[in-house]
């Protein structure tokens, strides 16, 4: 007889209430009932996960990824369907969550601790060892409302890691920490691998994905997309990056197609600092638009910005009228010496900057293997070329020409 599974979800369904109406008058004054819509942040979610198995979550903003961690880790309730889970589960499900505010971090360990299943003698045992993990030894006695996010971080992380969990949740929560930290807990969880722990990692970094994961499922519109290798995943996670999905009612600029192309080609995982890359966009102006500007920029792991160019400010170069449709295409080289993950992000404003009419959120992501002996960014010589017109007034590097199709799409 096979061993009980971790982790088992049967059509779990998962659904909120959102208020439509928020104005101070009918908050005072009650007239009417509210507008609720209705949210199915899950639908028909069906997990087993096997004892000492890590699987990676993965999935744009919103997908649902969040919730499904939360209704392992016992926080909420699912709408429908059943949660079964077995062992003792710690969770990190966001900076601070667990913490009382007014008390310090001593008081904190062991309030966690017991919460997480330990006795008070156990934990006793095991607090210096949590302590020196965190690196906290000059700020335990400090109420953690005067920790950082990072101190947040390595605090319950180290909780959660020293209480010998069956299961162990890990949502995103890790890349508020440092580089250092950042090894160092990738090295515990390692550890926790070999000795059986099952893992569950949600992280939009596919890099850490990669060397963590050899499982990944992908979360799209709450259901489960792809759940299988972690090649598989994440090229199925660049298509739906690349298929747009923009849900604004009221957008003025609409992407209706989107490819992040590699030499020409179709998306690779792992690209290197000599391969020439192409991010285009289909865009449709639902409303004229005059003088519209593009702004391209790349984003480090972390949300900091890596690389930034706009097209020439103040030229009203021409007008686009309603259903009007545009190629947006971006060339560069993904110069990253010290390498990593990073994400595209564009933005349409009108003339002069000073209005956004379209932001893009959720880019495609990329990451660049890292060069020996080099680290930090540098310049990605790129150009914005609209309807096939350079409109950038920098200099931008000269790629080889490639027959390209205009399907934006």
């Amino acid at each position: 007889m096979s061993e009980a599974p971790s982790i088992q979800l049967s059509r779990v369904r998962k659904r909120y209430w959102k208020i439509e109406e928020r104005s101070l008058l009918r908050s005072v004054v009650p007239i009417g009932r509210p507008r609720r819509k209705m949210i199915r942040a899950l639908r028909d979610i069906n997990l087993r996960v096997e004892p000492g198995e890590t699987i990676g979550v993965i999935g744009r903003n919103g997908a649902g990824k969040s919730t499904l961690l939360r209704l392992l880790a016992g926080v909420t309730q699912p709408t429908a369907g059943t949660v079964i889970t077995r062992g003792r589960i710690a969770p990190l499900l966001s900076v601070g969550v667990g913490f009382h505010q007014e008390m310090t971090g001593r008081e904190n360990i062991y309030i966690n601790g017991m919460l997480l299943g330990l006795r008070k003698p156990e934990i006793a045992a095991r607090f210096h060892d949590i302590v020196d993990f965190a690196d906290l030894s000059e700020f335990v006695d400090t109420p953690v409302k005067f920790y950082s996010s990072g101190m947040f971080m390595r605090l319950g992380f180290s909780v959660a890691i020293h209480v010998d969990p069956d299961v162990l949740l890990v949502d995103e929560v890790l890349a508020v920490g440092d580089l250092g930290f950042q090894l160092k807990c990738f090295d515990r969880m390692r550890a926790l691998q070999r000795e059986g722990t099952t893992i569950v990692f949600v992280s939009h970094s596919m890099h850490a994905i990669h060397l963590l994961c050899p499982r990944v499922v992908l979360v799209h519109h709450g259901r489960i997309a792809v759940d299988g290798p972690t090649e598989s995943a994440i090229a199925r996670y660049h298509e739906v990056l690349a298929a747009g999905d923009d849900e604004q009612e009221d957008a003025t600029v609409r992407v209706i197609g989107r490819q992040l192309l590699v030499d020409g080609s179709r998306p690779m995982e792992t690209v290197n600092r000599d391969q020439t890359m192409t991010y285009r966009m289909r865009l449709r102006f639902e409303q004229p638009v005059d003088g519209p500007q593009v702004c391209f920029r790349v984003l480090a792991e972390d949300g900091t910005l890596a690389y930034s160019m706009w097209t020439t400010i103040g030229d009203r170069w021409r007008s686009f009228s309603a259903f009007e449709e545009a190629l947006v295409e971006v060339k560069f080289r993904p110069r990253f010496g010290g390498g990593g993950t990073y994400r595209i992000s564009t933005q349409i404003t009108n003339d002069g900057a000073s209005r956004a009419l379209y932001q893009e959120q959720d880019g495609p992501t990329f990451f660049v293997a890292p060069q020996v002996g080099v680290r930090g960014p540098a310049d990605l010589d790129a150009a914005i070329v609209v309807n096939g017109e350079v409109r950038t007034n920098h200099r931008p590097v000269r790629f080889e020409s490639r027959p390209t199709s205009a399907d934006g799409g």
